[in-house]
């Protein structure tokens, strides 16, 4: 059997396998509708009907139920009670409100049914015998009776709905807890995973994810929202896409930056819609009159890459340009290094600082460490003093501890130790599921499996900056597999910019070839903002 580059997808239930939307929808408006009148007769508020394009999609769908009633209910500068999730459907909270809706669809479905989209499960089953996994992750509480009721249930290895999420404390759409915990539950991982999905605050949790494939399925002519909110690739319906057409978005390339400074290229086909993100020139992404934020990798990004760490020292040059670019934009280092380590080496006032792959943030205003992180400080500490009784007599090898994990440096060991090393650290860290083990350059780092990374330190970064994507130019630059968590993160709604000596597969949108490139992009920027 052939082996992909994607080892799951994972899909929304309404809208995107079940044909639920509207009866979403019709209830939804039956149950606003009352509430309003209500409202208009008791407190003379001037009755509002509650209508799909209006107030269903941008403010209720593909959200948790309660959080969608708190959000329209506030667009209309109503505020009551959350009450609690046991809340009658008199109740007037949103709780009571969000139980009375679910009554009134669960009354619907099980008059009149529902209908299923034919070519999602005929996708579902070519994946299923392709040997692709597949779950099925929702907002929805009555996600299971839905897929029974159709008959699907047997289809999806895992299903993280509305229930699961009240009981493990998932956060709701639109952060990708349940795209993330489905993926995991059937042994796979966000960046080689896939997800589905038809509404707004849907593809907004598959990048916020980190998915290698955020796909939209435009059922309601909203390919430009999708686009703007994180999709990849949009489709009218699945029957438009195929494992092959999935396979080979995982292995696409960026396009050379200076080659691409002024080209333009149009990627779209008759039916599929690739994100025209991807299509904008270097001219357009960095000189477009916005403010820009450059977060930046060390290692291998600001100085080439050596073969000890303490060696990788950044030029007086680079310095110089990165202190330039500083006062017209903001400028983040986010390393593996140690945040102090990092923050001596750069060494220039006033930037952000995150260290250990963004466990540790700091900037002129703020400082986070990754709360969980600290817990396994004394784990790190145990396995580092392992490795190195183990491993600290193989000649050239260098271990680098890191507070919140460790690395395995093998550039100057001989080839015939690698085996060695690789079967030693697999025994160190053995079936211990708190722990994960990273591939880069080579070396091997051992870290904590928290749902942490470069890619979620952009954004709590971002968050605590108070900037948005829609009016800042977000651009992250690095060279290694860690990086990939952070080109995912920004990805259709900002840029990722590889530093390699040759171009590879990636997820980011430009490739330059070495740390000398990201100097002359920076000079490109000052001159063009000057």
């Amino acid at each position: 059997m052939k082996k992909y580059s994607f080892d799951s997808v994972i899909f929304d239930l309404d809208g995107v396998i079940t044909q639920t939307a509207l009866v979403h929808g019709k209830s939804w408006k039956a149950t606003f509708d009352e509430y309003m009148r209500m409202r208009e007769k008791r407190d003379g508020q001037p009755f509002r009907e509650f209508t799909h394009e209006g107030d269903y999609l941008p403010y209720v769908d593909g959200k948790p139920r309660y959080e969608g009633v708190r959000s329209f209910l506030e667009s209309r500068g109503i505020h009551i009670p959350y009450g609690d999730p046991q809340d009658g459907p008199e109740e007037e909270t949103a709780c009571g409100i969000g139980n009375k809706k679910n009554k009134m669809f669960l009354d619907i479905i099980k008059k009149e049914g529902a209908e299923v989209y034919a070519s999602t499960v005929e996708l579902i089953k070519q994946l299923k015998a392709a040997g692709v996994r597949v779950g099925v992750a929702s907002s929805s509480k009555s996600c299971q009776v839905i897929l029974q009721a159709v008959g699907l249930e047997e289809l999806f290895e895992t299903r993280v709905d509305g229930l699961v999420s009240a009981e493990l404390g998932l956060k709701g759409k639109p952060e990708g807890d349940i795209f993330v915990k489905a993926s995991r539950n059937i042994g796979s991982e966000p960046a080689r995973s896939v997800v589905v999905e038809d509404a707004t605050s849907g593809v907004q949790a598959g990048r916020n994810g980190g998915f290698g494939l955020v796909l939209g399925v435009a059922r309601e002519e909203n390919e430009v929202q999708l686009l703007e909110n994180g999709a990849d690739i949009v489709v009218g319906d699945l029957s438009e896409i195929d494992i092959e057409r999935i396979e080979q978005w995982f292995h696409r390339k960026p396009r050379p930056l200076f080659e691409n400074w002024d080209k333009t290229e149009k990627v779209e086909t008759e039916t599929t819609i690739i994100n025209p993100y991807y299509s904008r020139t270097g001219k357009e992404v960095f000189l477009q009159g916005k403010k820009v934020a450059f977060f930046l990798d060390y290692d291998g990004t600001l100085t080439p890459i050596v073969k000890r760490p303490e060696l990788a020292v950044m030029s007086e040059d680079m310095r110089k340009v990165i202190t330039e670019l500083s006062k017209l934009h903001t400028v983040a280092v986010i390393s593996g290094r140690m945040r102090e380590d990092v923050q001596k080496l750069v060494d220039i006032p006033g930037l952000i600082y995150a260290g250990s792959h963004g466990f540790d943030i700091s900037g002129p205003d703020f400082s986070i460490i990754q709360p969980k992180a600290k817990e396994f400080t004394p784990k790190i500490k145990e396995i580092t003093k392992t490795l190195s009784q183990k491993l600290g007599d193989i000649q050239g090898i260098l271990l680098e501890y890191k507070k919140f994990s460790v690395a395995v440096h093998y550039r100057l060991v001989q080839e015939k130790y690698l085996a060695e090393i690789k079967e030693c650290i697999k025994g160190v860290i053995k079936e211990d599921k708190d722990i994960r083990l990273m591939n880069g350059k080579k070396v091997f780092e051992i870290m904590p499996q928290i749902d942490w990374d470069k890619g979620k330190a952009v954004r709590w970064i971002i968050q605590a900056l108070k900037i948005s994507w829609s009016d800042t130019c977000i651009v992250y630059i690095g060279d290694d597999t860690t990086d990939e968590d952070a080109f995912r993160a920004v990805r259709t709604r900002g840029t990722g910019v590889l530093v390699a000596q040759e171009n590879t597969e990636s997820a980011a949108d430009f490739w330059i070839a070495s740390p000398d490139e990201t100097k002359r992009l920076f000079e490109n920027v000052i001159k063009g903002t000057a």
